[in-house]
């Protein structure tokens, strides 16, 4: 029993230190230096961090609303009616949602859209409409047709029925989906970075422009504050909310999808090719941009400001490869920790381990920058970006193999144990083969993770260690076509890499095998 015990908390302790070191630690200086720096806007500069404040949440709101308004006839097409393609429409709808937030910023800017609001309000809707119609259809595909065609037996007419029925018990899923979408528009960095820049600020952004700009970090650490208890309230919020309309009631055991028939036939088809165009439209503009000139062959060329832009792609793999693996070892770690002890304390460790992936990468970046100067300065090495890629990453990992861990019986590690093999051999011969499959796709997570994060790497890049995402800014900062032309080649490369990543996971997938 001791051997077991002291395995287990040698085991806990490796996630345990890295998420201590690398976020908690890191946020609470922040929070320390900006609690004791809130006082420090004055005159012109308190009413720009007004106008950035009341930016953030404005954007954010009607970057929700819109977004709802937009996926509304797909979400009804693909919850209501069971039709050909319906799934290649769900994967197509998704491929927006998986690229780095510097590819769809670029994708916009070589629509013409920049320094506006329009394009920044756009991006989030192309960015986000994935959310609103997987969120909102699985809840309303399984909900029991026989309750909606006893209200139709009563004489309601099919407006009635929605409003009274259908609505009310897609609540939970509509606040959800709000929930997400308006807390990723919140905290959005990369497009609003590049399609707005400093003129059309967020939080995210202004943190940025007072640390790496204006070197201000007693500011940037007072907004990384007011940001968290945005985060946190908008959090709490939708807990509450949740808890006051929780309503209990059966689903269907399948889905009630028909088939579309007549009227609904065309409604479906253009619901369909609707969305559809307006979410190739960018990808496509992107992609003759890139293509109208030689800029493929200049990516190769050395720059005396930029470098080579080709070498940020092998670090950005370099990176990548690094940070899967960081991620991967420790999430099985703090899964087989979750999975071996139950109870309060498995729960909080559970819930710990989920906090990066609610706090916002600039604030995880800039925390690096803030609080790694003890024991060791470790701000100046460029291993810091997969570190911060992999503390964003360690939760997918984590999600990806705790149910398939889980579903492992007690009783067949007790059995191992009691034919006389070693806690490390039942690992060995028991968990890791079950679990090997889930962790690779926990693994590919990391790794596409990893290749469009831009938040953090804004922060701790080196300018001699450039990632893709990165080194893109660099080229759309920079004036001249065919430095803009780069930026595009570059994200189609960037963009094409992830898109074989993403279905490489989906073919690795089985069932819901390592489905987060």
């Amino acid at each position: 029993m001791r051997r077991i015990r002291w395995g287990w908390v040698a085991v806990a302790a490796v996630p345990t230190i890295f998420i201590g070191y690398f976020f908690v630690y890191p946020v609470v200086r922040i929070l320390g230096l900006g609690l004791a720096e809130l006082s420090v806007a004055t005159g012109g500069l308190e009413t720009r961090l007004l106008r950035v404040g009341w930016f953030t949440i404005w954007q954010a709101a009607v970057s929700t609303i819109l977004t709802f308004l937009l996926a509304a006839p797909l979400t009804w097409a693909v919850s209501t009616f069971d039709f050909r393609g319906r799934r290649l429409t769900m994967a197509l709808t998704t491929v927006p949602f998986v690229l780095p937030t510097v590819v769809v910023g670029t994708a916009f800017v070589a629509l013409g859209w920049r320094e506006s609001i329009g394009a920044i309000l756009a991006a989030h809707v192309f960015f986000n409409m994935a959310v609103v119609v997987r969120t909102v259809s699985t809840l309303w595909s399984r909900i029991d047709p026989r309750l909606l065609e006893a209200a139709r037996v009563l004489g309601a007419s099919s407006r009635l029925v929605f409003w009274k029925i259908t609505l009310p018990l897609l609540r939970p899923a509509l606040a959800a989906a709000a929930s997400i979408v308006f807390l990723f528009t919140f905290t959005s960095f990369g497009v609003v970075l590049i399609l707005g820049g400093f003129q059309y600020a967020t939080l995210e952004v202004e943190i940025y422009r007072q640390a790496v700009t204006l070197f201000d970090l007693p500011l940037a650490a007072a907004l990384a504050v007011a940001q968290l208890v945005g985060v946190t309230g908008a959090l709490y919020w939708y807990s509450r909310y949740q808890e006051r309309t929780a309503a209990t009631w059966t689903l269907a055991s399948g889905t009630n999808r028909r088939r579309p028939r007549g009227k609904a036939r065309f409604g479906v088809l253009a619901a369909v090719l609707g969305t559809l165009g307006l979410l190739a439209i960018p990808l496509a503009v992107l992609v003759r941009r890139s293509a109208s000139g030689d800029f493929y062959a200049s990516l190769f060329e050395d720059d005396r400001v930029v470098g080579t832009p080709i070498t940020s792609v092998w670090n950005s793999l370099l990176f990548g490869v690094a940070a899967m693996a960081l991620a991967t070892v420790i999430g099985i770690m703090a899964a087989a920790v979750i999975t071996g002890r139950t109870g309060p304390l498995s729960r909080w460790f559970d819930l710990t381990l989920m906090l990066p992936l609610g706090t916002s990468a600039v604030t995880i970046g800039f925390g690096f920058i803030v609080a790694l100067d003890r024991p060791f300065d470790l701000r100046a090495t460029a291993w810091l970006i997969p570190i911060a890629h992999a503390l964003v990453a360690v939760p997918f990992v984590v999600r990806s193999t705790l149910p398939t861990l889980r579903s492992v019986p007690r009783e067949t590690r007790e059995a191992a144990a009691v034919l006389g093999a070693s806690p490390f051999r039942v690992w060995r011969a028991i968990d890791l083969p079950v679990v090997s499959r889930a962790a690779l796709v926990g693994a590919g997570f990391a790794f596409v993770i990893s290749l469009g994060e831009f938040g953090a790497t804004s922060f701790i890049a080196r300018p001699t260690s450039p990632t893709i995402p990165t080194m893109i800014y660099r080229l759309l900062s920079r004036p001249g076509e065919t430095s803009f032309g780069m930026a595009m080649a570059l994200s189609v490369v960037l963009a094409l890499i992830t898109a074989g990543v993403v279905m490489t996971i989906d073919r690795a997938r089985f069932g819901d095998l390592g489905s987060f």
